[in-house]
């Protein structure tokens, strides 16, 4: 059965699809396998993490909360479910997860496994609220990692460890978020750049190309009762303007890309105040229905705003008209996570899809990477592991846990070659 991501540009065709409905049969599916082992979830990486001419695993029925201690916040979650679903569920209990990305779709292991992270000076990524995770090795047996390097590892293990079949996660009290978007001008915004990820839980921006604005949102807790738009008032904005207006300017830019300076422009200038208040994981996620190819970068949080001026220098000479987005994350130790061991900010660049990235893509990722750049691992990238093992001070150990997880590589795809060696 063919198979493709959600942008629609990796494809792969599966010499077996397997839905497995428990552990065990997670089990028996790869200890028979022939070919690579990958699992699938949403697939919302652009990168070609999921693909395999092998066996593809979707973990959709393994999607069950099967343990929540509200005093302690530790939650026993089986890995196929959504965040969006892991989300509800928390809620229920009166716990969130810490911080969450822009959408909201993703299966918790996918998102865990690629490294997603989502907005916050003080907050590291998803993988960071890991304590345990529970794999399905290559001979089908099992294994519960708790600490060590084992963990680090597969924290952000690319699936290349085993099947990761359930997390335990350090959840918080559920708690909600004041939502501030407003429009201003990007030089005032970079010039001020460090002190207002300081000032606020969570910070974030878009700018678009030829524009001279950007959208700058803050997020900070707050004890006041939710305000929310009405549903007429959300839909126009978050679908109509946000989605469908916005995919009928991408569809002229494609037609016409010399008026890709006029719509930039355009849409950066209809971009309105908007404030909110409402239970996190509703802040945190937006509809996403148009869609792209996606480049993201980890820099040294020092290089942000140079690697934003890069990037947008950079997509100008390109058809792009999407923006450029530029959030940021606290370090953490997951050995092969792109903010290892320091404090980072994440450079986000975007084309339409149908439109050809790899031209932009490959000068961005040499500018980025110049800056000391590490590539979201969901996102696309042109590195191989001889480029990528000295981004990472703890390459040699991961690969050390790879040895003995996945020592006759049954999970290494052709990508997890290019990309771990």
């Amino acid at each position: 059965m063919p198979w493709r991501n959600w942008s629609g540009s990796q494809r792969a065709a599966p010499a077996r699809v397997a839905g497995p409905a428990t552990r065990a049969e997670v089990a028996a599916e790869v200890a028979r396998a022939t070919g690579p082992v990958r699992v699938v979830g949403a697939g919302h990486s652009f990168s070609a993490a999921a693909a395999t001419d092998g066996t593809l695993l979707h973990l959709d029925a393994l999607s069950r909360v099967l343990d929540a201690d509200r005093a302690s916040g530790l939650v026993r979650v089986e890995a196929g479910i959504r965040l969006h679903a892991l989300s509800a569920e928390l809620h229920s209990r009166g716990l969130a997860m810490p911080n969450l990305g822009d959408i909201d779709v993703q299966s918790l292991a996918g998102a865990l496994s690629t490294g997603t992270h989502g907005t916050g000076a003080r907050l590291p990524n998803l993988s960071a609220q890991v304590s345990e995770m529970e794999l399905v090795l290559a001979d089908g047996s099992e294994r519960t990692l708790s600490g060590g390097d084992a963990l680090r590892a597969a924290r952000v293990g690319l699936g290349a460890l085993g099947v990761v079949v359930a997390v335990t996660l350090r959840c918080v009290p559920a708690f909600r978020l004041h939502a501030v978007d407003r429009p201003e001008a990007l030089e005032d915004v970079l010039a001020g750049l460090g002190d207002r990820a300081d000032a606020h839980d969570h910070f974030e921006f878009f700018t678009f190309p030829h524009s001279h604005l950007a959208l700058t949102r803050t997020w900070d807790r707050t004890e006041a009762p939710p305000e929310r738009p009405s549903a007429v008032r959300a839909y126009v904005s978050d679908v109509l303007l946000d989605n469908r207006a916005f995919h009928a300017l991408n569809l002229l830019a494609r037609r016409r890309p010399a008026a890709i300076p006029r719509l930039n422009r355009f849409a950066s200038a209809v971009a309105s105040r908007r404030e909110r208040v409402d239970w996190s994981h509703a802040i945190f996620a937006s509809p996403r229905l148009v869609r792209f190819e996606e480049m993201e970068y980890a820099l040294p949080r020092e290089r942000a705003a140079e690697g934003v001026r890069s990037a947008r220098a950079i997509l100008e000479r390109h058809p792009v008209s999407f923006p450029v987005e530029l959030r940021f994350s606290a370090a953490d130790d997951a050995l092969l996570s792109p903010a290892h061991g320091r404090d980072s900010a994440y450079v986000a660049v975007h084309l339409f899809q149908g439109i050809d990235y790899e031209p932009a893509f490959r000068e961005v990722e040499a500018a980025l990477s110049a800056l000391g750049g590490r590539p979201h691992w969901g996102k696309r990238s042109f590195l191989g592991a001889r480029a990528l093992a000295s981004r990472y001070p703890r390459w040699d150990a991961f690969q050390a846990v790879r040895a003995e997880l996945d020592p006759d590589g049954r999970f290494a795809s052709a990508w997890v070659r290019e990309v771990l060696g």
